[in-house]
Parts: structure tokens; C-alpha cells; sequence
């Protein structure tokens, strides 16, 4: 396609589009909703969006212009504004009110993310804030909004960089740029990622995830003069484009079905590999005389299709909503299937509502004509003043919720509020704390009958944020103990930092390792912190609670090895804190104060109990010497 400007104006519709935009948000919300088994790589389906609507806004631009001679801005962005501002802030709204009845951690930043969906600005406005798309303890609300900004900011720029594009004289050469800035955009992508780098940022950033976009614009450049040509429409380029379109659907569907990384393999690999796939279905669509075109767009996806961008919106909040609500123990990476299917009906039918009744009067009539529209309906038949009073009320009760919500949003989850209280406990403590005193020697018996109750200044305790937490409980439980904790460790790290405390003489004759929450716990780690600690100090292994799928695994395998060693004892913190769960953050993981107090407490009856273990052992080992030497004594 070598030709000067196309000069045969774009078709107004595309076949083909429907189905295509069905299929791409049908990849996301199954990888939301029926996690992780069914499309473990459905979030691809966010860039097949973007090839369409790069394509899509190019080509009515194309028409514009072709018919007109010119684009006018301001009507190009009012019907964008008309169609995607409606369903957009009923959803706020809405979703807001809801998050407002059912309070705790869907609240968290929420006057942030309206804030950035208001803007167009909330893929950077999470990513200021350092929300991250597959963290899935506390997720934002409206954390889906990130690719709508990404769109939005392409409707606002796009249109002034166009005319650029058609400076440029042959169809080939704007085709062209529009594939190098693409290009471009994916391999800046990779060098964010590459070398352990941001890949929230990466994802969510415009200049890293335009390459959909650009893919889409070069796609409208180089398929505008299609229908003039008369070699597209002979069988074998139906045939071949068709066949295409089918083969490049269902590399789509097994890239969503495979397990993706936080490596370049993904970002941009896998992307892009959904870009391409989707922009060969999209020629092969629109192709003219497809049969792939009007295959994907039979009704039930013609009918999704329409309503993918309500059921886009719809489904993430009422996702985060339901589990709040229906399975607190759960995260929506765990939601169980029938919170999932429940979802889906919710969402089918909010969006179904929502297109019918808002975002197609709205993009019809306009904003003011639909609300004129609307009043007359209200007011007329019998029992309009009932009907208008009680819409009015319901509005202004929905309002009021999202409003409260918007200003009572806190600005930190509960677990995050749980351990920056545990640290600042901590810090108090450091502050304040006496002169240390010198440890018990690794060569002397911790544990000797004579040994008095044990004191924190016996004691280091090593853990993650459910330790830091519970610092506060702690110290209070246990004045002088030494408070090793931090965020996000695994049981992993045990071995190293224990050894640090054994080489700068800060070890002390009781070791507390709470390290069970992140992760599995391998037996040969164990053996190692075993090794360290030594047979004349104690370990005191702390097992896990926590909505996460290895936590059974991780607590048998603390009991086994505890079972297995005479120095080593587990202190049951799940079982103890199993009745109070109330007592826990909203991320079912991490104690307040009062839950604090009883980890201290079930590490110091741990504590006790293996101390009283080892002086029954060292009595017991002294009485049967002292019989030895009684026998040899006695003629």
C-alpha cells in the first residue's frame, strides 16, 4: 500500500468491533472475577482495548476529515465526554455510596482515586501513590480506572498530534511513524522493567503502555483505502484474512490462559503479543465481505460488545465490594467461584441498566436534552410527583453516601495503620530503653534449674509485619526484648539475619522467629537457623495466621521440625488469635493493639514452656548423674 492519501472515506462501522471488544473485556473480567485458574493471563485483554480504540478514534478522525476537510475539537471531545462520562460517574457514585455502608479498607484512598478518575490522571495518580495493579490484599476500588485514563489522555492528545500525521504524503509513511512510536513505547517498557525495575509503574504508565494505541493508529492509516482496492475483495484475500483472524483469536486465547511474570517476557512481551494478535483480528474484521467479522459479531457478543465498556467499569468495585462483604477472609485473588458468579449477574445487570437508561440518552441527546428528557417522563402519568420526588431523594441519598465516603477516606489501610503503630511502639521503646545487658554466652546453659523466670532482656525475636504489629504488645509484655521486624520477610531471610545478631554479639538465649506469614517454610531453612541458634539456646518458632493458601503447610512443617529438635518449640499464634479475628486489620493478617497483646502473650507461654522443658531436662540429666556417682561411691 503504496498509495498517496486514501481519499475514500471510512466506513461509520466496522464489523467485527463488536465481538472483538466482547472478547477482550471477556478476558478480563474472567482473569478478575475466577482467578487463577481459568485465564491466568487475562489482563492481556486491556491491550487488545487499546489496538481497538487506537484504531477506532483514528478512523473517525480520518473521516472527519475526508468529509469536512478539517476536525473539529471541541465536537469530537463532547461526544467522547457523552459517551464516556455518564456510565463513568454513575459508577463513582454508586460504588462510592456502597464503599461508604460498607466501610473498612474499600475506603482507603479514596478520595485519590475520584480524584484521578475525574482528572483522567489516575493511572499516574496510583502510581504517585504507589497502588499497584496485581497487589491483591488491599486493592483500590477503582484501580481498573488505570487503562481508562491511559484512553482518556489518548482522546484528549491525539487529536492535536493528528494533523501532524497527515503532513506526511503517502499512507505507508504515517502508517510507519505510528509503528516506530509503538515500537518505541514497548522497548521503553522493558527498560523499566529490565534489571528488577517498577513494573506498576511500567504498566500504568502512558509512555510505556501507548504501544495498543499507536498499533491502532498505524492500523487506521494503512487499512483507510482498503475498500478501494480492488484485490481485497476477491475470495482468496476473504478467505486469507479470515482464516487469519481466526488463527490469531486463538493465539489470543492460550496467551491468556498462560501464567505471566513480572519480567520483560510479559511487560512488554506478552502485551505486545496481544497487540499484534488482536490488530491481525481487526484486519481480518473489517476486511471487506469477512466471514470473520460477521462470525464474531453475532448478537450475544454484538450485545456485550455494546455494554463493554459499563461492564469494564462495573465489575472491578463490585468485585472488591463483595469480598469485603461476603468472604472477609478471602482476597480477590482467593474469591471463592460463587462470589465470582455472583458478581458477573450484578455486573451484567448494572451495565445492561446503565446502558439503557443513561449512556445511550446521554450520547443521543446530549447531557442537557436527557435531563429535560427525563423530567418530562418524571412528571407525566399518574403518580409523576411520586415518582420525581422519590428519584430526587434517591439521588440526593446516593450523593450524600459517596460524599461522606470521599471525605472520611483515610489514607492508610488498617494493617498498614496496625504495623506503623507496632514501629513507632518500637522506636518508643528503643528510645527509652536502659543500658543493655550482656547476653547469656552461646557456652552457657540458658536454661539451668537455677535460671529465673525468663525476661525480654533474654530474649531476640525476628519477624515480618505481623511481628512489628505486635511489637507494641511486646515490649509491654516483655520490657527488654530485641524487636527484629519488618515488612514483607519470609522465613528465607531467618537464617541471615540470625546470624548477623550471633556475629555482632547481639543474640540472645531465647531466639523468636516469626517468619511463616509470606511464604512457605522449607525444612533445610530450619536446620540452618537451628544450626546458628545452637544446642544451649532455645528457638521458638511462631506459626502463622492469615487468608493464604500455604499458611496449613507452613504450620505442619513448624510442628514437625519442633516435634523433631528438644531446643525448639512452637508458639501456637494461630491458634490463639483464631477465636479473636475481630482483633485483626481488615487484611485478616495483622493484629491491632489489643490483638498485639496476645501474640506477646502466646510467644512469653512459649517462652515459659520451653524454659520449664529444659530445667525438667536439666534436673533430670542431674539426678540420674547424681545416681551414677551414688553407684560408683557405693561399695
Amino acid at each position: 500500500m503504496t498509495s498517496t492519501a486514501p481519499t475514500l472515506t471510512p466506513p461509520a462501522r466496522f464489523a467485527g468491533l463488536d465481538g472483538m471488544r466482547a472478547i477482550a473485556v471477556l478476558l478480563v473480567v474472567v482473569y478478575h472475577l475466577f482467578p487463577p485458574a481459568l485465564l491466568p493471563g487475562g489482563f492481556v485483554g486491556v491491550d487488545v482495548f487499546f489496538v481497538i480504540s487506537g484504531f477506532l478514534i483514528t478512523s473517525l478522525l480520518l473521516r472527519e476529515q475526508l468529509s469536512t476537510g478539517r476536525v473539529a475539537l471541541g465536537r469530537f471531545w463532547q461526544r467522547r465526554a457523552r459517551r464516556l462520562l455518564p456510565a463513568l460517574a454513575v459508577v463513582v457514585v454508586v460504588c462510592s455510596a456502597l464503599a461508604w455502608i460498607v466501610g473498612g479498607d474499600v475506603l482507603v484512598d479514596l478520595d485519590d482515586q475520584v480524584l484521578g478518575a475525574a482528572t483522567f490522571s489516575y493511572n499516574w495518580v496510583s502510581v504517585a501513590g504507589g497502588g499497584g495493579y496485581f497487589a491483591a490484599a488491599t486493592p483500590e476500588l477503582f484501580r481498573n480506572f488505570w487503562s481508562l485514563a491511559v484512553e482518556e489522555q489518548f482522546y484528549v492528545l491525539w487529536p492535536l498530534i493528528f494533523p501532524l500525521f497527515l503532513l506526511l504524503p503517502r499512507t505507508w509513511a504515517r502508517s510507519a511513524a505510528a509503528f516506530v512510536l509503538a515500537a518505541a513505547s514497548a522497548v521503553w517498557m522493558g527498560v523499566a522493567v529490565s534489571g528488577g525495575g517498577d513494573v506498576t509503574r511500567a504498566y500504568f504508565g502512558t509512555d510505556t503502555h501507548a504501544f495498543g494505541l499507536l498499533l491502532g493508529v498505524g492500523l487506521a492509516f494503512l487499512l483507510a483505502p482498503l475498500p478501494s482496492l480492488q484485490w481485497a475483495q476477491s475470495r482468496a484475500a476473504r478467505d486469507l484474512t479470515g482464516t487469519a483472524g481466526a488463527l490469531a483469536l486463538g493465539g489470543l486465547v492460550v496467551l491468556a490462559m498462560v501464567p505471566q511474570s513480572s519480567s520483560i517476557a510479559t511487560f512488554p512481551g506478552a502485551l505486545l503479543a496481544a497487540s499484534l494478535l488482536g490488530a491481525v483480528a481487526i484486519v481480518a474484521g473489517v476486511w471487506p465481505g469477512s466471514w470473520f467479522g460477521r462470525a464474531i459479531d453475532v448478537r450475544p457478543m454484538r450485545w456485550i460488545g455494546d455494554r463493554s465498556y459499563g461492564i469494564y467499569l462495573w465489575h472491578w468495585p463490585l468485585l472488591v465490594l463483595a469480598v469485603a462483604v461476603f468472604a472477609p477472609d478471602a482476597t480477590v485473588a482467593s474469591a471463592p467461584v460463587w462470589i465470582g458468579l455472583g458478581v458477573l449477574a450484578a455486573t451484567a445487570a448494572a451495565s445492561a441498566l446503565s446502558f439503557r437508561y443513561i449512556e445511550t440518552p446521554v450520547r443521543r441527546h446530549g447531557f442537557r436534552t436527557s435531563a429535560r428528557l427525563l423530567a418530562i417522563r418524571l412528571q407525566s402519568g399518574p403518580g409523576a410527583r411520586l415518582r420525581a420526588v422519590g428519584m430526587a431523594l434517591s439521588a440526593a441519598l446516593v450523593l450524600a453516601g459517596a460524599g461522606t465516603a470521599i471525605a472520611v477516606s483515610p489514607d492508610e489501610t488498617s494493617a498498614e495503620a496496625a504495623v506503623a503503630a507496632g514501629r513507632a511502639a518500637l522506636e518508643k521503646a528503643l528510645r527509652e530503653a536502659p543500658a543493655p545487658i550482656a547476653p547469656t554466652p552461646s557456652g552457657t546453659d540458658a536454661a539451668s534449674p537455677a535460671a529465673a523466670d525468663i525476661t525480654g532482656d533474654q530474649i531476640s525475636a525476628v519477624g515480618d509485619s505481623v511481628m512489628l504489629a505486635s511489637a507494641g504488645g511486646l515490649v509491654e509484655r516483655l520490657p527488654g526484648i530485641d524487636v527484629d521486624a519488618e515488612v514483607s520477610r519470609s522465613m528465607w531471610a531467618g537464617p541471615d539475619i540470625v546470624d548477623d545478631l550471633d556475629a555482632t554479639g547481639r543474640l540472645r538465649p531465647y531466639v523468636v522467629v516469626a517468619l511463616g506469614t509470606n511464604g512457605a517454610v522449607d525444612p533445610s531453612t530450619l536446620e540452618q537457623l537451628t544450626d546458628t541458634v545452637g544446642p544451649k539456646r532455645n528457638l521458638v518458632l511462631v506459626n502463622a495466621y492469615a487468608p493464604r493458601d500455604w499458611i496449613p503447610g507452613v504450620n505442619a512443617e513448624l510442628a514437625a521440625f519442633a516435634e523433631d529438635h528438644r531446643n525448639v518449640i512452637v508458639a501456637d499464634w494461630s491458634g490463639a488469635i483464631a477465636p479473636h479475628e475481630d482483633l485483626l486489620a481488615g487484611d485478616r493478617i495483622h493484629p491491632g493493639a489489643a490483638g498485639g497483646r496476645i501474640f506477646a502473650d502466646t510467644v512469653a507461654a512459649a517462652v515459659d514452656e520451653l524454659a520449664d522443658e529444659r530445667r525438667a531436662y536439666a534436673a533430670d540429666r542431674a539426678d540420674r548423674l547424681a545416681e551414677i556417682l551414688s553407684a560408683d561411691l557405693t561399695p
